[in-house]
């Protein structure tokens, strides 16, 4: 599998950099269990077609926590748009290659990403966010927010819950994730330098007892600089 690593940045931590190595794990150990948990995704494929609307003809599109590149990476090619499928889990980008090959696939840590990485005119971050401590999230929406062009857009979904950095079991193994009601999320996404459509919502439940019942928030955010660059 040919991949691009992110180097991990001079101020992250080696208690950060084994945080995220022991949740890649967990994501390697899930692999294509994740799509037989989750076969159903209504709510992300619709919100990826919101964004597909407002992108412009072969737009680039970084696609955060890819997982299996199924469905979103799958439906950004399939528009025509130039994807980059990120992830810290080598085995998810192993099955996303195999599912999505004409995207371009890297392995590394949102909080990794730096202006030479690329501009990008659209991300989405379906359920990848939700992986990281309320501390972190505005560094990494800044981060995303940075690589975006002026009025890019990011289509984004997460958990609703009021929980920080829980770990939980998941699929067989544990994870760690952080949720947020529906009001919080939006003005964190203001202040981080996002125009936000109100949320959509949906109930949901996994083909899997190894997981819970859960209700998803939908963003569409909009960079909110105009013309800067």
């Amino acid at each position: 599998m040919v991949v691009q690593r992110l180097h991990p940045q001079a101020h992250r931590d080696a208690a950060w950099i084994e945080r995220e190595a022991v949740q890649a794990r967990a994501y390697d150990a899930i692999g294509a269990r994740y799509d037989e948990a989750f076969p159903h995704k209504e709510g992300q494929v619709a919100c990826a077609e919101t964004l597909l609307e407002e992108l412009p003809a072969g737009a680039h599109v970084l696609d955060v926590g890819c997982g299996t590149g199924l469905p979103t990476a799958r439906q950004l090619v399939s528009a025509g748009c130039e994807v980059t499928c990120l992830d810290i889990s080598p085995r998810m980008l192993e099955i996303a290659q195999a599912n999505v090959p004409q995207a371009r696939f890297v392995l590394g840590d949102v909080l990794d990403l730096a202006p030479e990485f690329g501009r990008f005119d659209g991300v989405t971050a379906f359920f990848s966010l939700l992986h990281l401590p309320r501390a972190r999230l505005r560094d990494a929406l800044g981060l995303l927010r940075d690589i975006l062009v002026p009025q890019g857009l990011m289509a984004l979904a997460m958990v609703e819950a009021d929980i920080d950095d829980v770990p939980i079991p998941f699929l067989g193994g544990r994870i760690r994730v952080t949720g947020y009601l529906r009001d919080e999320l939006r003005s964190i996404l203001q202040d981080s330098g996002f125009i936000v459509e109100p949320a959509r919502t949906m109930s949901y439940a996994p083909e899997t007892s190894e997981a819970g019942p859960e209700v998803q928030l939908f963003y569409l955010c909009r960079r909110a600089d105009g013309g800067d660059p």
